[in-house]
């Protein structure tokens, strides 16, 4: 599914259901995507509490930025519950984060209850499990959705590794892999460091030259260092742009841009780099 021109901002930041005061702070966080959750933030016996006061988190005037939900698994009788109260929101989530996902039917039940005339959210599968990455392939082939968001701290507790890069880097890279493949963006999971900027920065660094379209976060001081580093700086800027004056120049063929040689995949990369800060197709 092609949903290039859809694609949410860098940084996406999650807020507890049950956690209300916190909700205006989160949507203002400086986060492209804010998302309330109702899963793992929030014990079995207070589910339908959560359910009642994420409602609140869709009730703004004016969203600063795309507001979602994660649900629980649709396949569990709570999320069964969470599709019925979201189907009779009064206002709606932009997104919906689907979690546990290990099939593309997962993606399908979602879209099969929300969708209708005038609704359709954007389905985010959160990949978290080994078994998911065993069948990354058909579930980026589900046609409704939207991207993948890399779930860390379930997939390490799956596996029995650590959280470090090191030990995630193989499901990072397969994940990247595959949403490529599918032309969909990939969100790469928070740095659960909350008072570390440099272990955020460096991851936040890493997963962009991963390929990471963004980043999450679980604390609103972490948005504004994961858009920057996101964004592209003057200094890339203005590279890509010499790389398609070469290019230009040379007539798409083999250059030489600041004595290093220069061809169609470098042509491409500054291209999609320009397209995307200068907002042309």
């Amino acid at each position: 599914m092609d949903v290039s021109c859809r694609r949410p901002g860098r940084a996406w930041i999650i807020t507890p259901g049950l956690r209300p005061e916190r909700f205006a702070t989160a949507q203002n966080s400086g986060a492209a995507v804010a998302v309330v959750d109702i899963e793992d933030s929030v014990a079995l016996h207070d589910k339908q509490a959560a359910r009642t006061a994420a409602q609140a988190f869709f009730a703004v005037p004016t969203a600063p930025c795309t507001l979602g939900i994660r649900m629980n698994s649709p396949l569990t009788i709570e999320g069964t519950k969470d599709l019925i109260a979201m189907a009779s929101y009064t206002a709606r989530p932009d997104l919906i984060v689907v979690p546990k996902v290990e099939s593309a039917r997962d993606i399908d039940l979602v879209a099969g209850v929300l969708d209708s005339d005038g609704y359709t959210p954007d389905i985010w599968a959160l990949i978290e499990s080994p078994r998911a990455f065993e069948t990354l392939p058909a579930i980026t082939s589900a046609p409704r959705l939207g991207g993948v968001i890399f779930g860390s701290a379930d997939y390490a507790a799956s596996v029995r590794c650590g959280l470090a890069w090191d030990a995630l880097h193989y499901a990072r890279c397969a994940l990247i892999n595959a949403a490529t493949a599918a032309n969909i963006p990939a969100i790469d999971a928070p740095t659960w460091e909350l008072d570390d900027p440099d272990a955020l920065r460096r991851e936040a660094e890493q997963a962009r030259e991963l390929g990471f379209y963004g980043k999450g976060c679980v604390h609103p001081r972490h948005a504004a260092v994961i858009n920057e580093v996101f964004t592209p700086s003057e200094d890339e800027i203005a590279h890509a742009r010499a790389i398609v004056a070469a290019a230009d120049a040379s007539g798409n063929g083999v250059t030489t841009v600041d004595g290093q040689m220069r061809g169609t995949p470098f042509f491409n990369r500054a291209r999609a780099l320009l397209s995307e800060v200068d907002g042309s197709p």
